[in-house]
């Protein structure tokens, strides 16, 4: 039987608010080399139904285009029902969170992220408001 380890780990991110789009592939670089796991998978997952985790290239003309899709998609001044539940203005925030998702499973191999060159993890506010945000790390392997 194959023993795998566990490692828990948290990254706290401040974000400016709406559409900040934030490259934290270094901190969870970071986290993997703190597990000491050689190969697995790294599991990461935002806590809050207003921000999202996905992997991009992180270049301003790319943040824009996801920006416009996002407006495109789940556009702000659009009616929500959400706005009449709580008197807020984020209905948009939560669909748009909710088609991106709120965590990313990323293979391990030689304690590094399998990533493309240009492929960075990115949290994505998708709230009305700066937030702090906690993204959870947890690496499974050996």
């Amino acid at each position: 039987m194959i023993e795998m380890s566990t490692y828990t780990g948290e990254i706290v991110v401040r974000t400016r608010g709406e559409n900040d789009v934030i490259d934290i592939t270094d901190k969870v670089e970071g986290h993997i080399s703190r597990s000491e796991i050689r190969d697995g998978v790294a599991h990461l997952y935002v806590v809050g139904s207003t921000a999202a985790l996905t992997t991009i290239e992180h270049e301003p003309g790319l943040i824009e285009d996801l920006r416009t899709a996002m407006e495109r998609i789940a556009p702000k001044n659009a009616y929500y029902k959400h706005h009449e539940r709580w008197g807020d203005d984020n209905g948009h925030s939560h669909i748009r969170a909710s088609i991106i998702g709120p965590s990313l499973c990323i293979p391990v191999r030689g304690r590094q992220l399998v990533t493309g060159t240009w492929q960075q993890v990115v949290l994505v506010e998708l709230d009305t408001r700066a937030r702090e945000r906690r993204i959870i790390v947890t690496v499974l392997g050996d």
